[in-house]
C-alpha cells in the first residue's frame, strides 16, 4: 500500500462561534492574558536598528523557535497567516550586534554579575576569545589559535575523555550531522542533544510500542478528531500557534481533554492574534481538565483501561478496537491481566482522580472513533518516563487510533529541529538512521569510510559528572564541547554543575550569545566561540518539525550587524576534525551544506529528499502523512506491542508535597519576563492548591520556603487551581531542589520529579539549625519577586 501524503494547508473555518467566546469584551480588557499586540511592538522596537533583516528572518526563515516548524509566515495545516511570539522574542539573537568590547572585556567578576537575560541583552559574540586559568578577562584571539588550542588538547587526550554536546538553539541538521561524523572520526561516542532532557524518552517508549521514534500523525489531524488528549502538555505555552489548531477543531466538534496537575489557564482560554475573532473575544480551548497527582498518570490510565475491559464483560466491542488489536497489536491478554489486577483504590490513591471522573473519561474515549494523544514534559520528566508513555500508546492502540486520518501518537517537541537531532545521529545511543547495533554501525563505516568506536557513549548528565572522576579513571572528563546551551540552567543541583563544569581542564562553548556557564573558570582554559545563526549558515540549512516536516531555510540577505568572525556550526566541526587528524582529514571534508544534505540522504533513508530541498519554503515529509499507515509497523513482526506495567510507588512521604516544574514567560531556560501572562505568576512564586494553603494556615503571598536534602528554595505562596499534595514552581529557579545522579531507566533523562516539606519562612528561618539542609539560607528579601 502506498503512502498517503499530506495535503497542504486547507482552509479555515470562517463562520464564528460565539459559544467559542470567551468574553464580549474586545480584546479581552477585563481578562488577566498576554498583550500579543503590545508584545510585537516591543520586539519591533528592540529589533529597530535592524528591522529589514528581521522582517526577512519572519518573511522568509523558517521558524527557530518551537518545532511547530512554520516557513516565512505560513504553515502546512492552515491557509493564512500566524504570529507567534515565542518566534518573535528569539528575533533578537539573530539580529543583535556584537558585545561592545569595553563591556566585554571587562573584569569576569563584572560579568558575573549579570543573569543569563542580562548578558542576552548585550548582544553577539563578535569574535573567537579565552581566558586562562587566573585570568581576570577574556581576551581575543585568532580562529587559527582557538582552534588549534582546541585540537592539541584533543590530540593528548583519550577519546573517552571528551565529549560534544548541542543544543537545540536554531541548529539545522547540518550542523547536527556533522557533529555526530565529526565526535565518531575523532573517536567518541560522548556526543548529545538537548533532546536528552526533553523528549528522549518519546522516543525510546514509541520505539517499544509501535517501531517509530516520531510522531505518527500532522497537527492537521487535530481537525475534527473526535477527542484530542492533551497529557502534561501546555501546548498553548510551548507552542502557541497550536492554538489556531485548537480553536479550529473545535469548530468541527472535536472534545479537547487536559491531563495536568495544575488547570493551566493557557489551555483553557486563549487569544489567538493571527485570528480575527479569537483575537478580539478569546477562545475556550479546553472541554475538560483532570487534575492529576504529579506522577500519577500512569494510574489514571490503568483506571481508563479497567474500565475499558469492565465495559468488555458486558459488551465486546464495546471499548476495545478488537479487528485492529487482532490484526496489528500484540500482548492484549498479557495487559488485560496487569491491568486487572490492579484495585480502583491503588489507582484512586495515586493519580488523585475519583473513580467516577475516569469512568467518564474512559467513556468519552471508548464512544470517540477517532483520537489524537498529545503529550510533552509533564510525562517526560520522570523516572518511570517510557513506562508513561507506553501507557499512552496503550490507550491508543487498544482504541486503533494509529496510522489514518484524525488519529495517532504526537510528542509535542519544544523546540526547532529538535526532532532532527537524534536523527541526524547526534545521540550516543544512535547513529543516523537507526540505533547504535552492529548493523546499523556497520552500514555508517561503509557510507563514512572510516571505523565507529565501539564503546558506549554516556549521556549528557552522565558526562557532567564524569568531570569529577578521579584523575586515573578512564572516562575522567577533561575537555567538553558545547554548541549552545547552559547546563547551569537546565540541568538538576546547578551547584554541582557548576563545580563540574569548573573541574573540567578545557571548556569550548561555540555559541551566539553569553550566558552563565560560559563565565565559569576551567582548570586550564576557556575557548568561546562565535557561531553564525541558520539564517546565516553557508548553503542555507534543514530543520525537522515535530509532523517530520523537513524544511530547508535558506541564507537571508541584509542583516546590518553582521559578525564578521561568525562560522557556520558544520564548518567549525570539520575544521577541528582536519586539526586533530589531518592525516585523514578528506574523510570528513565538507565543501557546502548541499554537500552534507546529498550524505543526509544516503546516511538516513528516510530523509532521502531533503538533497532536492533548494529555496525558501520548500518542505519534505518524510514518512508520508501518517506513520505506521494501516496499522502496519515497523517492527520484526509489523506489529504493535502492548507494554504491560505495575503502576510505579510514587513513595512520597505524609507531609511532603510533590513538586511539578513549569515554564512561565520563557523559551526554553531563555526567560523573557518575571510575571507569567495568564497568572500572573512571579519568578518566585509556589502555586499551592486552597485546600493546602488552608490547611497550612498559609495566606496569599505570604514567604514561604520548601526544602529537601538538596536545597532550599524561598519564595511566595499563590493559590491555585492545582491538585492537593502537589506544588508549582518555575524553571530553572527550582532545580536547586532536584538531586543530581537519578535517570529515567531508558533514556536516561534527568528525573525532575522531587519531594520537598513546606514551612512557613519565618517559622523556618527560626528553626534553621535544626532542620536538615545543605545550602545556606539567605534572606528572603534577597530574592526577586
Amino acid at each position: 500500500m502506498g503512502k498517503t501524503l499530506h495535503q497542504g494547508p486547507i482552509s479555515k473555518t470562517k463562520k464564528w462561534d460565539p459559544n467559542l467566546w470567551v468574553s464580549p469584551v474586545p480584546f479581552g480588557l477585563t481578562k488577566l492574558k498576554p498583550h500579543h499586540i503590545r508584545d510585537t511592538a516591543k520586539v519591533a522596537w528592540k529589533n529597530k536598528d535592524n528591522l529589514n533583516y528581521a522582517k526577512n528572518i519572519i518573511t522568509k526563515g523558517v521558524c527557530d523557535g518551537c518545532a511547530l516548524g512554520v516557513s516565512g509566515l505560513q504553515d502546512q495545516t492552515l491557509k493564512g497567516p500566524h504570529m507567534c511570539t515565542t518566534r518573535f522574542n528569539v528575533l533578537r539573537l539573530n539580529t543583535a550586534p556584537p558585545i561592545k568590547p569595553e563591556i566585554l572585556h571587562q573584569d569576569i567578576d563584572e560579568l558575573r554579575k549579570m543573569t543569563s537575560a542580562e548578558l542576552r541583552e548585550l548582544g553577539r559574540i563578535p569574535y573567537p576569545m579565552m581566558r586562562r586559568k587566573g585570568d581576570r578577562k577574556f581576551i581575543r584571539i585568532s580562529w587559527d589559535e582557538a582552534m588549534d588550542t582546541v585540537a592539541d588538547k584533543m590530540k593528548a587526550l583519550d577519546p573517552k575523555q571528551y565529549a560534544f554536546y548541542l543544543t537545540s538553539r536554531g541548529i539545522t541538521n547540518e550542523s547536527y550531522y556533522t557533529a555526530a561524523k565529526v565526535s565518531r572520526f575523532l573517536g567518541t561516542n560522548n556526543i548529545d542533544n538537548a533532546s536528552r532532557i526533553c523528549h528522549s524518552p518519546s522516543k525510546t517508549a514509541m520505539k517499544r510500542s509501535i517501531g517509530v521514534g516520531a510522531s505518527t500523525c500532522n497537527y492537521q489531524d487535530w481537525l475534527g478528531t473526535d477527542v484530542l488528549v492533551f497529557w502534561g502538555s501546555v501546548a498553548s505555552n510551548s507552542s502557541p500557534v497550536s492554538t489556531k489548531y485548537m480553536m479550529e477543531a473545535k469548530k468541527r466538534g472535536t472534545k479537547i481533554i487536559v491531563i495536568n496537575p495544575y488547570k493551566e489557564p493557557a489551555m483553557e482560554n486563549y487569544w489567538v492574534p493571527s485570528v480575527t475573532e479569537s483575537a478580539l473575544f478569546g477562545t475556550k480551548i479546553a472541554d475538560d481538565f483532570y487534575e492529576v497527582n504529579i506522577g500519577g498518570d500512569i494510574a489514571m490510565m490503568h483506571g481508563v483501561m479497567k474500565h475499558w475491559f469492565e465495559m468488555e464483560e458486558e459488551t465486546s466491542g464495546s471499548a476495545v478496537n478488537h479487528q485492529f488489536v487482532e490484526e496489528h497489536v500484540n500482548n492484549y491478554d498479557e495487559l488485560k491481566k496487569t491491568v486487572e489486577n490492579q484495585t480502583w483504590e491503588h489507582i484512586v490513591e495515586s493519580s488523585g482522580i475519583s473513580r467516577e471522573r475516569i469512568t467518564e473519561l474512559a467513556e468519552l474515549l471508548a464512544k470517540s472513533n477517532s483520537g489524537v494523544m498529545v503529550w510533552a514534559l509533564g510525562l517526560t520528566m520522570h523516572k518511570h518516563a517510557t513506562d508513561n508513555i507506553s501507557q499512552v500508546a496503550n490507550l491508543a492502540l487498544l482504541r486503533g487510533w494509529l496510522g489514518r486520518e484524525n488519529c495517532g501518537l504526537m510528542p509535542l517537541r519544544g523546540h526547532s529541529s529538535v526532532q532532527g537531532s537524534g536523527e541526524m545521529g547526534a545521540d550516543p545511543f544512535v547513529l543516523p538512521g537507526g540505533d547504535y547495533d552492529d548493523a546499523n554501525r556497520e552500514r555508517i563505516e561503509k557510507i563514512w569510510d572510516f571505523e565507529l568506536p565501539k564503546w558506549p557513549g554516556d549521556s549528557v548528565g552522565v558526562t557532567i559528572e564524569n568531570a569529577m572522576l578521579p584523575e586515573d579513571n578512564e572516562r575522567k572528563l577533561k575537555l567538553y564541547y558545547m554548541s549552545g546551551g547552559n547546563f547551569l540552567e537546565t540541568m538538576p543541583d546547578p551547584d554541582f554543575v557548576a563545580e563540574a563544569l569548573s573541574n573540567l581542564e578545557v571548556r569550548v562553548h561555540q555559541d551566539i550569545i553569553l550566558n552563565t556557564s560560559t563565565l565559569l573558570d576551567a582548570k586550564e582554559t576557556v575557548i568561546v566561540l562565535p557561531a553564525k545563526t541558520r539564517y546565516e549558515q553557508d548553503g542555507g540549512g534543514l530543520s525537522t518539525s515535530t509532523e517530520r516536516m523537513v524544511y530547508f531555510s535558506p541564507e537571508i540577505e541584509g542583516n546590518r550587524n553582521r559578525i564578521e568572525e561568525a562560522r557556520s556550526e558544520w564548518q567549525i566541526y570539520v575544521d577541528l576534525a582536519k586539526r586533530v587528524k589531518p592525516e585523514s582529514a578528506e574523510l570528513i571534508d565538507f565543501a557546502s551544506g548541499q554537500e552534507i544534505r546529498e550524505e543526509i540522504a544516503k546516511a538516513n533513508p528516510q530523509y532521502d529528499g531533503v538533497q532536492y530541498l533548494k529555496k525558501a519554503g520548500d518542505v519534505y515529509q518524510y514518512g508520508g502523512a501518517w506513520l505506521c499507515e494501516g496499522g502496519v509497523c515497523p517492527t520484526p513482526d509489523g506489529r504493535a506491542n502492548l507494554i504491560g506495567i505495575d503502576i510505579p510507588d510514587n513513595n512520597k512521604k505524609a507531609g511532603e508535597f510533590r513538586l511539578l516544574m513549569r515554564r512561565g514567560k520563557q523559551f526554553n531556560s531563555m526567560v523573557y519576563g518575571d510575571t507569567d501572562a495568564f497568572n500572573a505568576m512571579g519568578r518566585y512564586d509556589v502555586l499551592i492548591s486552597r485546600e493546602d494553603a488552608k490547611r497550612e494556615g498559609i495566606q496569599d503571598g505570604e514567604a514561604i520556603v520548601l526544602y529537601n536534602k538538596n536545597g532550599v528554595f524561598q519564595g511566595f505562596a499563590r493559590s491555585a487551581d492545582i491538585r492537593s499534595g502537589n506544588l508549582g514552581i518555575q524553571f530553572p529557579e527550582g532545580n536547586y531542589l532536584v538531586p543530581k545522579g537519578i535517570y529515567e531507566n531508558f533514556a536516561k533523562m534527568p528525573d525532575y520529579t522531587v519531594d520537598v516539606k513546606l514551612e512557613k519562612a519565618d517559622h523556618f528561618n527560626a528553626n534553621k539549625d535544626r532542620q536538615y539542609y545543605e545550602k545556606p539560607v539567605p534572606d528572603l528579601e534577597d530574592n526577586p519577586n
